[in-house]
């Protein structure tokens, strides 16, 4: 048996476990559906328990599919949707209340107090953020103050907060760590990403006790154990990330300028910067990208908040068709989007707008318009989106990317890469192997272990399947942002 590396993938709507060989080859690959839950207008929420017993169900599938026990996996590497966080019992090891999910936009009225303080300029020149529902400092914030539960077990010193990763790690070892990835920590609100360190002003504003708050940990090197326990063996977690970060390592995004964009239920879109905190002038955000040993990597992001949602939510909140898969064919029935423009601000507008009470809206309807003119225009709003960051991050670096390369579920959509190759004017190109989200985790953890020796080593591993190459000249191109960009304000500040 060649040597393997099992990858945890813990999504939004999926918890998932995938083996990788030391050639970066899927071994074998287990996925678990995972539900969201939306109690209030702009409130998402998921069951604690419930992340923890998807995935740790995916790793029982994956090793029966491999037929294989835990203890000849070399380790375990981790990634995560960011942001979300959970507070816990440190003595019971159980979730007090659901995951506030990344989605969530229950803090906003907080952020805006923050903002008529003046608190946001601290916040944005220490943890690179700007001041939104969106990370996980606000959202801790509401927990103390509207869980009793946690404001008495933090003034008994048995609380416990994390984000996704934390949570995983706690219950894969036995309750025994308690710890944080860098990248994941970058993404709290609290965190200094220059002094690598929680930030106690920060803290004390937010009234979250440090001793709540996990051990933060590099991105690559052992972590913690497996308890025996759970299957049977004990490897070491030896890596991890969060979702956007691992997908940047696994594209091989290794040198300054190399940027990657995630077509996922969101849309994320980072930029290596190097050992260069690049502070945004367009409202994206400098984050950590990764730390290997002492050497951190910073990147520029600009996330979208809605980008596979809106297909998901075409298929069964309005039930236009029946699987995803279909989306491609419909765009393309048409010449073009009859004026069509749909913008997915069901949670508000992430960068480079930064309004959590904007709403979605469809607008240039007609009475010709069809089911295939919005499910275009819907395509085409991912693509937008995502247009619009890559430009902020051309504005705040000086400089022109050659391409993007793409990963995602909604990547294997022939239109959408097309399209935003057209609207980009630069090459997009799609590996071979779109699991690169886990992909990066599994890199991480085998450089710890060494199954791989480098990062030349793993940039000699990923593989290009196909480049779309743009076809559309510049003056149409800009013309359809400019329509974009109208649409978009117009579904600015709905709910205030």
């Amino acid at each position: 048996m060649t040597d393997l590396i099992l990858a945890l993938d813990q999504g939004t709507t999926s918890s998932r476990s995938i083996l990788f060989t030391e050639k970066a080859e899927i071994h074998a690959v287990a996925s678990v559906p995972l539900e969201c839950r939306f109690p209030e207008s702009g409130w998402v929420e998921q069951d604690a328990e419930e992340i923890w017993e998807t995935q740790r169900s995916t790793i029982r599938m994956v090793l029966d599919q491999a037929k294989i026990s835990l203890s000849e996996v070399s380790a375990i590497g981790i990634t995560n949707q960011r942001e979300t966080s959970i507070a816990w019992n440190r003595d019971t090891g159980q979730a007090l209340c659901p995951a506030i999910n990344w989605q969530c936009r229950r803090t906003a009225g907080f952020c805006d107090i923050l903002k008529e303080e003046g608190f946001d300029e601290l916040i944005r020149n220490r943890t690179g953020l700007v001041t939104d529902p969106y990370f996980s400092g606000t959202k801790m914030h509401w927990i103390l103050q509207n869980v009793p539960e946690a404001t008495k077990l933090a003034q008994q010193g048995k609380l416990c907060f994390g984000t996704v990763d934390s949570w995983l790690i706690w219950k894969l070892s036995g309750g025994k760590t308690h710890v944080i990835e860098i990248s994941n920590a970058s993404r709290t609100m609290v965190f200094d990403i220059q002094k690598r360190c929680w930030d106690k002003e920060i803290l004390s504003r937010f009234g979250i006790p440090l001793e709540t708050l996990p051990e933060v940990v590099p991105s690559s090197g052992v972590i913690a154990e497996v308890d025996h326990s759970l299957f049977g063996g004990s490897i070491p977690i030896a890596g991890a990330a969060g979702d956007q970060q691992a997908a940047l390592f696994g594209q091989g995004c290794f040198s300054p300028g190399m940027a990657k964009n995630t077509y996922g239920t969101g849309c994320f879109m980072i930029s290596n910067t190097g050992s260069k905190q690049v502070r945004s002038q367009n409202g994206l955000l400098t984050t950590i990208g990764w730390q290997l040993g002492d050497e951190v990597t910073y990147a520029l992001e600009g996330s979208v908040f809605i980008a596979g949602a809106l297909v998901q939510w075409l298929r069964d909140g309005l039930e236009f068709f029946k699987d995803a898969s279909e989306t491609e064919a419909m765009a393309l029935s048409v010449p073009d989007c009859g004026g069509v423009f749909v913008v997915p601000a069901f949670v508000g507008l992430g960068a480079p707008h930064w309004d959590p009470y904007a709403r979605g809206l469809m607008i240039g309807l007609t009475r010709d318009t069809r089911r295939s003119h919005i499910v275009r225009a819907s395509l085409e709003a991912i693509a937008f989106q995502s247009a619009e960051v890559l430009n902020s991050i051309s504005q705040d670096t000086a400089e022109s990317l050659n391409e993007l390369r793409i990963d995602g579920g909604a990547a294997a959509n022939q239109f959408l890469c097309q399209f935003q190759a057209d609207l980009l004017g630069l090459d997009v190109k799609r590996p071979k192997i779109l699991e690169t989200t886990a992909m990066g985790a599994a890199f991480l953890a085998g450089l710890a272990v060494g199954i791989w020796s480098d990062l030349k080593t793993l940039s000699g591993l990923w593989c290009e399947e196909q480049t779309f190459r743009p076809s559309l000249d510049r003056d149409s191109a800009e013309t359809k942002m400019q329509e974009w960009m109208r649409a978009v304000e117009r579904s600015k500040g709905w709910i205030l």
